[in-house]
């Protein structure tokens, strides 16, 4: 049986392996194919893909988009998207232009409020191409020294209750999903259960989001417990929608998932992935 992982990101996000990287990685595991599901960036797209057929891959182009529903922070996963459709595009630039604001203020405050000699550029220099985000300011304050560790960055100065922390501006549940089916892609709820809803909650979201066009929960994640799985996979049934899975690799950001097996026994068969595409010409 072949395997697949629709669910990782590289360092065009906040991933610690490049796309050329995760390829090989696949390769090595035995993968015939993979997801390249950066946050809010399609950039490292092509290199994955140049570097897929390398290793005698399949690349499933895709992107993992933030929103906001009703407080919660909700991930919408597109999967076999065209990049280059030019309302997605415009979604997309939004969406950096927004996180470039925060990156700023972010910055800002760690330079005022507590004397750090941090600044977007010098992070830019240190990541490169990749699209900043929360976990770099953490990687670069640990490497910089001013913390022992990337978790005190978070608990002290950029969590979500820390004097540092910008919220960030979020786009719509409607507005990603649109975007994605217009870039020919699957709308897929990212792992369901990490936002903490009652499951009345959780479903209602649901509702909600396949009348939007959402076509698939991601059933099967690192993070899933006990029965979750079981769970999501009933709920996807009562509510004819696909099924999705994924690692949620992030390289050394996350050390306990592994890219294909998430913390040890995750398998998502090929299969998964050619139901998905079936599922989206279901109305």
């Amino acid at each position: 049986m072949k395997y697949i992982d629709l669910h990782v990101h590289s360092t065009f996000s906040d991933g610690t392996l490049t796309p050329t990287e995760l390829a090989a990685c696949a390769a090595g595991k035995g993968l015939a194919a993979f997801a390249l599901t950066d946050h809010d960036t399609t950039e490292g797209i092509p290199e994955a893909s140049q570097a897929a057929r390398h290793f005698h891959l399949e690349l499933i182009p895709g992107i993992e988009l933030s929103t906001e529903y009703q407080g919660h922070d909700i991930h919408i996963l597109g999967l076999g998207i065209r990049p280059g459709e030019e309302a997605f595009s415009r979604l997309l630039k939004s969406l950096q232009e927004s996180r470039e604001a925060r990156n700023e203020e972010m910055a800002r405050r760690l330079r005022h409020l507590h004397g750090f000699d941090i600044t977007l550029s010098k992070l830019r220099e240190a990541y490169h191409s990749a699209v900043i985000t929360r976990a770099h300011f953490g990687r670069w304050l640990f490497e910089q020294h001013y913390v022992p560790s990337i978790s005190e960055a978070f608990s002290r100065y950029i969590g979500d209750d820390c004097a540092c922390f910008v919220p960030k501006n979020l786009t719509t549940p409607e507005q990603a999903i649109r975007g994605i089916l217009a870039a020919s892609g699957i709308p897929i709820l990212a792992h369901p259960f990490l936002y903490h809803m009652t499951e009345t909650e959780l479903k209602a979201l649901l509702v909600s989001l396949k009348e939007l066009g959402l076509k698939g929960i991601e059933a099967i994640h690192s993070s899933n417990k006990g029965n979750d799985e079981l769970r999501l996979r009933q709920m996807a049934g009562e509510m004819n929608l696909g099924i999705s899975g994924g690692s949620d690799f992030h390289g050394k950001n996350k050390p306990l998932i592994q890219m294909g097996s998430g913390k040890g026994s995750l398998k998502i068969p090929y299969e998964i992935w050619e139901n998905l595409q079936k599922a989206q010409t279901l109305p």
